[in-house]
């Protein structure tokens, strides 16, 4: 197969759990390499996703492995068959790579859970409110680039998957840009609150004892728990995250977050009353 310049977040995801697989069975990569048939530069290639596998060579890979988990051997399937040219691809060599991995993991997600201490996130951010983040940007980006970051936003809020928001009071509060933007961004967030597959719950300012302020995250559901991902922000990019001792973490502590915040009804009525002091 052809070797890839630049993985996918995806496939790069695929190659970590076929490595896994082979460390916990025992097997080194050169052991693994012959009984599949290859040189240990393929399988090296394999493991580092810089080349794809089969549906065929994934099997026999499972089978040397021991694995006998066939529902994560048909996740793994799926994830190394997809053929998909999913919409970011438009994007590549315009955008930072992260910003094209986040909308694929969006895109293959089963559900979204996401705490927001600063800003509302980038799914349910308006025009306006997300030319105000881009725009105080430093450096400054160029009106080209500005606009390319601006489409690819708003083409990311076509998800259809549950959505579970916690969000701070200091992230409705803080403006962006103008006035008139935080009250047309604050209505839309009422707005979208309403619907079926989201559901936005605020952290109030007055609440006691909140030591886990710091805590934003993006939890992003796979088609099994193992295959989960979580997202962080970091200085240069974005972080994905794959332990599956990690996820245990992240998801006790978005349940923790949960629970000290208003249900979803008062959560929009503070939101509207926000909404309405501006």
């Amino acid at each position: 197969m052809t070797t890839r310049r630049e993985p996918t977040a995806r496939q790069m995801r695929l190659a970590v759990e076929l490595r896994r697989l082979r460390e916990a069975s025992g097997l080194k990569a050169r052991e693994a390499a012959a009984l599949l048939g290859v040189s240990h530069v393929q399988m090296s290639h394999i493991e580092s996703g810089l080349t794809g596998v089969s549906e065929e060579r994934l099997r026999r890979l499972a089978s040397h492995y021991a694995c006998t988990d066939q529902e994560f051997i048909n996740a793994l399937i799926a994830m190394a068959t997809d053929r998909t040219r999913g919409w970011w691809e438009d994007y590549r060599g315009l955008l930072p790579t992260s910003f094209l991995d986040l909308a694929e993991l969006e895109h293959h997600a089963t559900f979204l859970h996401e705490v927001a201490i600063l800003y509302v996130p980038g799914l349910l951010q308006t025009e306006g409110y997300a030319r105000g983040v881009f725009s105080s940007r430093v450096p400054e980006l160029t009106d080209n680039e500005l606009e390319l970051r601006l489409r690819h936003r708003m083409r990311r809020q076509q998800i259809t998957i549950p959505y579970e928001l916690v969000i701070h009071e200091c992230a409705l509060r803080i403006r962006v840009s103008d006035r008139a933007t935080a009250r047309i961004q604050l209505a839309k967030l009422v707005e979208l609150s309403t619907t079926d597959h989201i559901n936005v719950r605020v952290i109030p300012f007055d609440l006691d004892g909140f030591g886990r302020a710091a805590s934003t995250m993006t939890y992003v559901g796979g088609p099994l728990p193992k295959l989960d991902t979580v997202v962080r922000d970091v200085p240069h990019g974005l972080a994905f995250i794959d332990s599956e001792a990690q996820h245990s973490v992240f998801r006790t502590r978005f349940r923790k977050v949960e629970a000290v915040s208003l249900d979803s009804v008062r959560s929009r009525d503070f939101i509207y009353r926000l909404a309405k002091e501006l």
